[in-house]
């Protein structure tokens, strides 16, 4: 129970980190009636522009992440990226503040470190061999040891920043000088993973709440330097397989615990399900159930942190999602196009609203349903074809 936004008796939820799958969590949060405050290191985030107010703040640095919540004093504290000094979220846990979907959650999935242990060597899930390094010397060794091609990432970043496949033992230095540009913390360690090669790569979008574990159908993806390009619902598996991953899912989140969505990613491959990552939030392959079920990831996971049933989750349609992507770094753009892609039947876009471009950085994405997920795809692919960004 709880009283109208801006009101004395109004449930607060803060976002830290505000982009575009944060913009889509607090809309279904303010439809059920929340008040949102939206926080990241950036001003006019995508989430800012539709929060009822913003901060703008280092969320790594652990005081200035303290007083904006105890400004604040939220009933939900939601951490939608991994750079946060998440010791302060188990700090504020502790004195009695709710994070989701716990502060435990947040901190093992900040880096790559902790939760590659817990699903190895605590869980016993089945995950590509890995070794970590804090050197250059240190990765080359761990390269001979895991062999090429190998797969180089730094242990916090996101979206695939500072990942890259290193083919032979020459390529570590190039590899080492690509993990440190691209990690939250722009230097330090990383984890080298065994190559598999695997028939395709999945998200598993699962949902703890009151009424228990429930599973969106298999979302497929293909990436490129480790970052989402395309996605599409649902993912055609083997009964078998299916059944290992949902197994694989629950026995992390259940790990994990607390309430929300969780995107599982995971590897198919001849062997079996490899575990591969988790994300304590939705996923940004999720953003195809925007278009393909009857409630979509963010609704989902506003539902279920708030504590709210889901007594179950309905595929619509197939459906795919394509993003469109800068290929430069500015302050001043536009996007056209729109009415071309939106030509394409059964497609929606969406627009991110960043208030400038970086290398690689998602301006948008363009969704859309079919009979088949492979017509799904190909309209996706043409209407994000049609977007174009301008920089005069």
């Amino acid at each position: 129970m709880y009283g109208a936004p801006l009101s004395a008796k109004a449930k607060k939820m803060m976002l830290l980190g505000s982009g575009e799958l944060g913009k889509e969590v607090i809309i279904e949060a303010q439809r059920l009636g929340i008040e949102t405050i939206a926080v990241d290191r950036y001003a006019n985030a995508p989430a800012m522009q539709v929060a009822h107010r913003s901060h703008v703040i280092n969320m790594l640095d652990g005081e200035q992440l303290k007083q904006v919540i105890l400004q604040e004093r939220p009933d939900l504290i939601v951490p939608e990226i991994e750079a946060i000094a998440t010791p302060v979220l188990v700090e504020l846990e502790q004195e009695g503040f709710r994070v989701i979907p716990t502060a435990t959650a947040s901190r093992l999935t900040m880096d790559r470190e902790g939760i590659r242990r817990l699903a190895a060597e605590t869980l016993q899930l089945r995950t590509a061999k890995y070794a970590f390094a804090d050197t250059l010397d240190e990765l080359k060794a761990a390269v001979a040891q895991i062999g090429t091609p190998c797969v180089i990432k730094p242990i916090m970043s996101s979206s695939g920043k500072g990942q890259s496949v290193c083919r032979t033992p020459e390529d570590a230095e190039h590899s080492w000088n690509y993990a440190m540009e691209g990690g939250r913390a722009k230097a330090g360690r990383v984890i080298v993973e065994e190559f598999i090669h695997f028939d395709s790569e999945i998200t598993l979008l699962t949902v703890r709440s009151v009424s228990g574990t429930t599973y969106c159908e298999p979302i497929g993806h293909i990436q490129k330097d480790g970052d989402y390009i395309e996605s599409w619902q649902p993912h055609a598996m083997s009964e078998y397989h299916i059944e290992e991953a949902k197994h694989m899912a629950k026995t992390i989140t259940d790990a994990l615990g607390g309430y929300g969505i969780y995107g599982v990613e995971l590897f198919l491959s001849q062997e079996g399900v490899y575990f591969s990552e988790v994300s304590p939030r939705p996923h940004d392959t999720g953003m195809v159930t925007m278009a393909t079920q009857d409630l979509s990831e963010f609704a989902l996971h506003a539902r279920a942190i708030l504590g709210l049933p889901i007594t179950c989750i309905r595929l619509l349609t197939p459906g795919a999602s394509y993003t469109l992507k800068a290929d430069r770094e500015a302050a001043d753009y536009s996007i056209s196009g729109l009415e071309e892609a939106l030509s394409v039947p059964h497609t929606q876009v969406r627009v991110f609203g960043k208030p400038e471009t970086k290398v690689g950085r998602r301006m948008a994405v363009a969704l859309s349903s079919a009979d088949t997920t492979e017509e799904a795809r190909s309209r996706a692919k043409q209407a994000a074809a049609a977007l174009k960004l301008n920089y005069e």
